[in-house]
């Protein structure tokens, strides 16, 4: 699944090719069938698309290349740059342990470099003949100058004995083919990228930049797991989190442009650029991610909010829902919610009436003492010409000046009796929203509830 590590890698290639003018290729690399299930592919499309990082060309798919992936197979084959390996699995695995035993490098030993018979009955690998002398001088753009010798690396298959190429060698058509000049990858691919270069200059090709970026850490310092968050990047959609948001945090685990912490999408694109990824390992911290949610909450564009509060609300059975009602709320509630999940669950009584009042809120606001309050709430509320939030607290406000019992008195009562709870945006914000006919039919129940108890 794609998760935040993956998301940020993608994140760092989008960026370094809009911040260039490139072009941000987006490539499914599916060889691997058991691990690339139809699902993990379209949360890969799903989440790209609600991130908005959004391809230049692709999406490709390994597994429709696989005839131009045998042309360059035959061709190596032919020109001695790749050979057939006949070793079974029980002979890999006893030199691997022979090697081990003498305190050697597990490693591929070229028995089947130079055999030219085949062996009846088996399926060959195909390997990649690596040259036996030499190094490979890896000109990273995080981790600076890196070094291979040749002799360290082995003949790795890039072909399995039942036909499929494997990833290292698919990348490497892929990279040609494509014309890509720049890699940006987590640096557990690091020691990938030799054997790699080897295989493009065996095709004649200048390897492309790269760059390998740190790995994301829980805050315990360990590797990311789903504890931490590495879960799949469609789930922070479920958790109302906004897009632009967890980009940002991510564009800043590894990378920084001075002391700003709250990017756009366009500052991003214009402040990036690969000199300032750091090669230290970043940590996660989901407290962070919350906070900064928090910020773009507060600035994005309302109809973009609307849209995220919607799919929240469906999630709670909330399906038909007005346009104007839902940008108001939205409005109302921006800055006291620190998700849209959040956002949603506090805003359900603006779209449906509640079944019950809070028991703790009812008991101490709407009792026989209130109960003239809120009568005089209705009288003032129902001779209304217009209904807005300044002409309502104007209503309000007459109400706790002739009753003598002060704003706060007669506000919370009517608050628990419109939204029934003890909490919501501002009152007269919150009545404008619920409407004429809704407030006054709240009230009426809240004054039956009163009468009762």
């Amino acid at each position: 699944m794609l998760h935040i590590g993956g998301v940020r890698t993608a994140l760092f290639s989008w960026l370094y090719a809009r911040h260039h003018g490139g072009r941000f290729i987006l490539r499914v690399e599916d060889t691997d069938r058991e691990r690339s299930t139809d699902e993990a592919v379209r949360v890969i499309l799903d989440g790209m698309r609600w991130l908005g990082l959004d391809p230049d060309e692709g999406p490709f798919y390994q597994t429709q290349r696989f005839d131009r992936y045998r042309q360059v197979l035959d061709q190596w084959l032919g020109e001695g740059k790749a050979y057939r390996c006949y070793c079974s699995k029980d002979e890999l695995e006893a030199m691997r342990a022979a090697q081990m035993a003498n305190k050697q490098k597990p490693r591929y030993d070229g028995r089947c470099r130079h055999r030219a018979e085949p062996v009846p009955g088996v399926q060959p690998a195909i390997r990649f003949r690596s040259p036996e002398s030499g190094e490979v001088v890896v000109e990273d753009q995080v981790h600076g100058r890196t070094v291979f010798q040749n002799t360290e690396l082995d003949d790795l298959i890039i072909a399995r004995s039942d036909g499929t190429p494997t990833y290292n060698f698919c990348v490497v058509v892929d990279d040609y083919d494509m014309g890509v000049t720049h890699v940006v990858r987590g640096d557990d691919h690091l020691n990938n990228t030799p054997r790699q270069m080897n295989m493009l200059y065996a095709m004649g090709a200048t390897p492309p930049v790269y760059a390998h970026v740190p790995m994301i850490l829980g805050a315990d310092g360990a590797k990311l797991s789903k504890r931490h968050g590495a879960v799949s990047v469609l789930q922070y959609q479920e958790e109302g989190y906004l897009p632009d948001a967890l980009l940002n945090y991510l564009v800043r685990l590894g990378w920084s442009h001075g002391d700003q912490e709250v990017f756009t999408r366009e500052e991003m694109i214009a402040a990036f650029d690969l000199a300032q990824v750091g090669k230290a390992a970043s940590a996660f911290n989901p407290d962070k991610l919350l906070w900064l949610n928090q910020q773009h909450l507060m600035k994005a564009p309302v109809k973009e909010l609307a849209a995220g509060l919607q799919q929240q609300l469906a999630r709670l059975g909330i399906e038909t829902i007005d346009q104007a009602l839902l940008e108001g709320v939205c409005e109302a509630q921006r800055e006291r919610a620190k998700t849209l999940k959040e956002m949603a669950a506090n805003s359900v009584f603006f779209f449906r009436d509640f079944a019950e009042y809070d028991a703790k809120a009812a008991t101490k606001n709407l009792t026989a003492a209130a109960a003239p309050l809120l009568a005089s709430l209705q009288t003032q509320l129902a001779g209304l010409q217009s209904w807005e939030a300044p002409v309502i607290h104007a209503a309000i406000n007459a109400v706790a000046e002739s009753s003598g019992a002060g704003l706060g008195k007669v506000a919370q009562p009517l608050r628990v009796a419109v939204s029934g709870g003890s909490v919501s945006p501002p009152i007269d914000a919150t009545v404008a929203l619920l409407g004429r006919e809704r407030t006054l039919a709240r009230l009426a129940r809240a004054l039956e509830y009163a009468a009762a108890h």
